[in-house]
């Protein structure tokens, strides 16, 4: 009688080259301990950030607070939410402490050097990125070993250039003042952003006839959009809390600008005793930096990675 042998469901072993069976072995669990070890540093490095997020944003949360507190709130309750906003600390210092004033000469100042660095440096960076002539590197080398240059250094000569030229004590001086200080980095900055951005489009642009001021202002300044705002809001923290220059160039009242300001107001509210007035100015001279970071964060991002993207 032929009986029939049942299939096994072992599967059989591979034969080598010489016969022996070859065994499979399980690959090493690489792929789970890299996911372990990625996972470590996520966690730490997010720990970190947020540790670093608390260390900046308690700060500013707690002078905003303290705007709001009265005098004796201040020192005996420091850390204790008010127990109603008063609003009267922001309008006595507005008003009494002259930040009204302080913040109109601020805004001017700022609001013409702002434009007159980013026309001069976008113009100086853009010939310096894309124009071969004798001097060229000079030129390039000469502008980065500006930011170099300590500013302490030059206040003396400086003083004597405005006083000569009657440019001392006003703001026309201290404006272009703060485009002379904010030139070097900006053309350093703007001349490797120009340099990433193609060639084939200004080329096109000049076979269809267009000058070389037409291609400039039509056509690569907009594309330099990210770059300029980046640079732009270095700029715009750097002259807005900008003090050694209007201490020196700018010593009249009445053409202060809020770092004088601030300074003038600690100094008498130590002998008045105002704190809360001195907190509502200092908050005052924050909102605007805030909002303009807040404002433009994104397009900082792409201004700073663009050059590394392309």
């Amino acid at each position: 009688m032929k009986t029939t042998d049942t299939p096994s469901s072992e599967v059989p072993a591979q034969r080598g080259s010489g016969g022996d069976p070859v065994t499979k072995t399980k690959a090493p669990q690489q792929g789970k301990e890299k996911s372990s070890e990625g996972g470590v540093l996520n966690v730490f490095s997010h720990g970190m950030l947020i540790l670093w997020a608390i260390m900046v944003v308690m700060p500013l949360l707690w002078a905003v607070m303290t705007s709001f507190k009265t005098d004796g709130d201040i020192f005996g309750s420091p850390w204790s939410l008010p127990d109603k906003l008063h609003f009267e600390n922001w309008s006595r210092a507005w008003s009494d402490a002259h930040m009204s004033d302080y913040f109109l000469n601020t805004i001017v100042v700022v609001g013409f050097s702002l434009a007159g660095t980013l026309v001069l440096g976008s113009m100086v960076a853009y010939v310096l990125a894309r124009f071969e002539f004798p001097g060229r590197q000079f030129i390039y080398f000469l502008f980065v070993g500006g930011m170099s240059f300590p500013i302490m250094l030059a206040l003396v000569p400086l003083f004597y250039v405005m006083k000569n030229l009657a440019l001392l004590d006003t703001l026309p001086g201290l404006i272009l003042a703060y485009i002379a200080y904010s030139l070097p980095f900006t053309v350093f900055f703007l001349t490797s952003f120009f340099r990433t951005l193609p060639s084939s489009i200004a080329e096109a642009a000049f076979v269809d006839g267009a000058s070389h001021t037409r291609t400039f202002f039509q056509i690569m300044l907009p594309m330099a959009k990210p770059g300029l705002i980046s640079v732009g809001i270095f700029n715009f923290l750097g002259q807005w809390n900008q003090y050694m220059l209007p201490t020196v160039l700018n010593p009249s009242p009445d053409n202060r600008v809020l770092a004088q300001g601030l300074v003038e107001l600690a100094t008498s509210q130590g002998y008045k005793g105002d704190w809360s007035g001195l907190f509502a100015g200092l908050v005052m001279a924050m909102l605007p930096v805030l909002a303009a970071y807040i404002i433009f964060q994104r397009q900082v991002v792409q201004g700073l990675t663009a050059g590394a993207l392309k």
